[in-house]
């Protein structure tokens, strides 16, 4: 009698289901990391400025260009459009001081994170993206392009 070698057709398809079933349940959950990591990004991005927009506010200087507060481009890989507005003189308070229209899937292509600064100099994040794509620290808001858009 000869000893069976391979697998049996039921065997093989057995394994194909598994492979989808475990397949239909990691792609949406990879497709939500891409997501946060993505506004994450962009969140980094508008961050490293505050530096320069805060020494703007300390010396009194309007902000009259991205250039200034070290934005290079009014577009990146992950900010399709990038813009600042100016602050309030005497205060140095700004709604939307620094915002990121967001690039990158759909779940977050066209959505804002923004930056705003207190007149105590406190910087908090506003943002219109879901509750589960948010960054830690952001609370849902409504912001909006700034005003300052040239270089």
């Amino acid at each position: 009698m000869n000893a069976q070698k391979g697998f049996t057709l039921i065997e093989l398809m057995i394994v194909v289901a598994i492979i989808g079933i475990l397949a239909a349940i990691a792609i949406p959950a990879y497709q939500t990391y891409i997501a946060k990591s993505q506004a994450s990004a962009g969140l980094a991005e508008i961050a490293g400025v505050k530096t320069g927009y805060e020494a703007l506010v300390s010396e009194g200087t309007a902000i009259t260009g991205l250039a200034q507060i070290g934005i290079p481009a009014v577009s990146s890989a992950r900010c399709s459009e990038l813009s600042a507005t100016t602050y309030t003189a005497g205060t140095g308070a700004a709604s939307d001081a620094i915002v990121c229209k967001l690039a990158g899937s759909p779940k977050v292509l066209g959505k804002f994170i923004a930056l705003n600064r207190a007149a105590t100099g406190v910087w908090t994040c506003v943002t219109d993206l879901d509750a589960e794509f948010q960054p830690k620290g952001c609370a849902t808001g409504t912001p909006t392009t700034g005003a300052v858009t040239t270089l």
